[in-house]
């Protein structure tokens, strides 16, 4: 192995990335025998902040203390923690300052979303979705359809990537956008595929949907707090995210949503509830629903406060360091992890997600070459050997170097571990 891509190599590497001590402000999981695990999986569930665990302390004191009047003692507030999560919320997807909010769980959002912006016709009402689309979003736009009397089976589109490869080109999409024309109702896309890891052209997509009259709605989950997004510049309708991966907030974690703002104020109906209404008048008890300004509009219950109070110690972290200083070290981070994988694993492992760093974030899907079906027993492998990574069927590993908190020395031990246990397959 060349020097510099050995286990010095990293150490000097993290030795002179000022960003390494923000790693300092998250619990990583132990090994039985007290190390550290190399944890690679803050795609699927961020690490928890050291912050977090006094902040919910905080506030179960002062739900124990104060009773209801939480939400009207002036240093507790929690009626408006929405408002104080909603500027990093914003920073974070690039909305204008009413544009987001953060509120309910990822697929609830994106059926009150539906709700006002997926309006169908006979004429208008398929949806298109990518072919893999992670289940959830599929459930909910087969569900829809189903809802409004139209028939999934043709109701719902599907886009695939070409055959003999595994990445979906844009061109393809919207040329299947251009060929459904006044059938489209709505196109619901990834702004990062969940098992490839490839970033879509979202401003790309939201224009080609909106030259043939259908809105365009995004699913952020592996999106938001990866990589810089403009999401009020690119014209996106709406879209809706979950907030336990890259943005840290925990299991549950509360998600978010995004309206565009030429939105605000138009006939479009919601599914109304209690918390959306605007709150100088909500306490009034009056039968006339009057809207939240904003995004905010769009919230239906009372905010599960637990579920939010970890994120802002994340939301913290984030405001303090900056997306583009993120995305400039997950560039580095990724592909210092995919030079370790071609240089030590270029003959047994396949990377999926694509080559060009502008059409990826933080991950690096891989697939184990020359031995069916060894894929989930390599992966058992990585985990009982410390390597906490995240696999996904039929035969994908997915490694996620979150700039946020790994190291190259993360990496290294990551790629040592798969070459050992690839090894013992001969």
């Amino acid at each position: 192995m060349s020097a510099e891509l050995s286990l010095e190599a990293a150490r000097a590497r993290d030795a002179s990335d000022p960003a390494s001590a923000r790693r300092a402000e998250f619990h990583f999981p132990r090994r039985t025998d007290g190390g550290e695990v190399t944890y690679l999986c803050g795609n699927s569930l961020g690490l928890q902040p050291r912050r977090a665990a006094s902040d919910v302390a905080e506030f179960m004191a002062e739900w124990r203390d104060l009773g209801v009047l939480g939400y009207h003692d002036p240093k507790a507030d929690w009626l408006n923690l929405h408002e104080r999560l909603a500027p990093v919320a914003s920073m974070l997807v690039g909305a204008r300052p009413l544009e987001a909010v953060v509120m309910n769980s990822l697929t609830i959002n994106l059926h009150l979303l539906m709700a006002s912006f997926y309006r169908p016709t006979r004429e208008r009402h398929a949806i298109l979705i990518e072919q893999g689309a992670f289940p959830s979003d599929r459930y909910a736009v087969a569900s829809q359809l189903a809802w409004h009397g139209f028939d999934p089976a043709t109701g719902l589109v599907q886009v695939a990537p070409r055959a003999g490869e595994h990445l979906l080109r844009h061109e393809d999409i919207v040329a299947e956008i251009e060929r459904l024309g006044s059938r489209l109702a709505l196109a619901l896309l990834p702004g990062v595929q969940y098992l490839t890891g490839q970033r879509l052209d979202i401003a790309g997509l939201a224009a080609a949907a909106h030259r043939v009259g259908a809105v365009a709605g995004f699913d952020l989950a592996h999106a938001v707090g990866n990589l810089p997004l403009a999401l009020h510049d690119w014209d996106a309708d709406f879209a809706a995210w979950c907030s336990y991966k890259y943005l840290n907030g925990g299991p549950g974690a509360t998600a978010g949503a995004f309206v565009h703002e030429r939105h605000f104020g138009t006939a479009a109906p919601r599914l109304a509830g209690w918390w959306g209404n605007d709150l100088e008048s909500r306490f009034e008890m009056a039968d006339e629903f009057r809207p939240y300004r904003g995004a905010a509009g769009w919230q239906v219950s009372n905010h599960p406060l637990i579920g939010m109070v970890p994120l802002q110690a994340s939301f913290a972290l984030y405001a303090e360091a900056g997306l583009p200083a993120l995305r400039a070290r997950s560039l580095l981070l990724t592909g210092w992890l995919e030079r370790l994988l071609d240089a030590r694993l270029g003959e047994r492992i396949e990377i999926l997600t694509p080559r060009d760093p502008g059409e990826r974030g933080a991950q690096l899907s891989v697939r184990l070459m020359g031995t069916p079906g060894g894929g989930r027993a390599l992966f058992d492998r990585l985990l009982a050997g410390g390597l906490t990574c995240d696999w996904r069927e039929p035969d994908v590993i997915r490694l996620a170097p979150a700039p946020m908190y790994n190291s190259y020395e993360d990496c290294w031990r990551a790629v040592s571990l798969i070459e050992g246990a690839v090894a013992e397959f001969g």
